[in-house]
């Protein structure tokens, strides 16, 4: 009887999660169903405002914010702060989508929309939803999981297909070359699949890969 109670209890929890995870779909959906274009920016949690990739964040979340686009960010410090403070200073549509950690993760102040998450998935189902482009800024291992998880959708058909923008050629020219000699030359990927992926240090070359892929066209 104890183990059958034991058994019953954990087919509970489990159903309960379940809900908590539709719960958080539904929290996701109902905050940015007409938010309309958007694009998501990743990048470091780690760096301080005086590093010029944090300024460059910035600049680009403006500029797009200009243009009519929303930024969508993970929600917490460093390159996420700094698009979320670049969009919300232009009066744009700045988007948090936090995900809840025993440590470094903390909402930023500048998200004028925050969504929290604990389940990363479904946080990431987000920002694949609502997102025009992605711009890859630097970052470690959280931002490598954005990177290739985007990649894989678009080369799959698993999603529609969008411009996977890294920006910072120093930082990312070596990965590049890495997947062109290991991937790419040993057939592990087809050299279509690096039109996926552009390269760029130009806050402006990045509204112009946006703007192409929303289907609008510069003055």
């Amino acid at each position: 009887m104890e183990k059958q109670h034991l058994v019953d209890e954990l087919q509970l929890s489990e159903a309960w999660r379940l809900f908590k995870i539709m719960g958080e779909f539904v929290d996701g959906v109902e905050a940015l169903y007409d938010l309309g274009p958007a694009v998501s920016i990743f990048g470091s949690a780690r760096m301080s405002g005086d590093n010029p990739y944090y300024q460059k964040a910035l600049e680009l979340a403006e500029m797009l914010a200009e243009n009519g686009f929303a930024v969508i960010t993970g929600g917490g410090g460093g390159i996420m702060e700094a698009a979320n403070k670049g969009a919300a200073e232009k009066n744009g549509n700045s988007v948090g989508l936090n995900i809840k950690l025993p440590r470094e993760q903390k909402p930023n102040d500048y998200a004028n929309i925050l969504v929290e998450f604990k389940y990363f998935f479904v946080r990431k189902v987000m920002f694949v939803k609502y997102a025009t482009a992605y711009v890859i800024m630097p970052g470690g291992f959280g931002t490598l999981d954005e990177l290739f998880e985007a990649v894989t959708l678009i080369q799959t058909d698993r999603i529609r297909s969008l411009p996977v923008i890294l920006f910072g050629r120093d930082y990312w020219a070596g990965l590049l070359d890495w997947i062109k000699e290991q991937l790419l030359s040993n057939h592990m990927v087809s050299p279509g699949d690096m039109d996926i992926i552009h390269l760029t240090d130009d806050p402006a070359e990045v509204i112009e890969i946006v703007k192409q892929a929303s289907g609008l066209k510069s003055p």
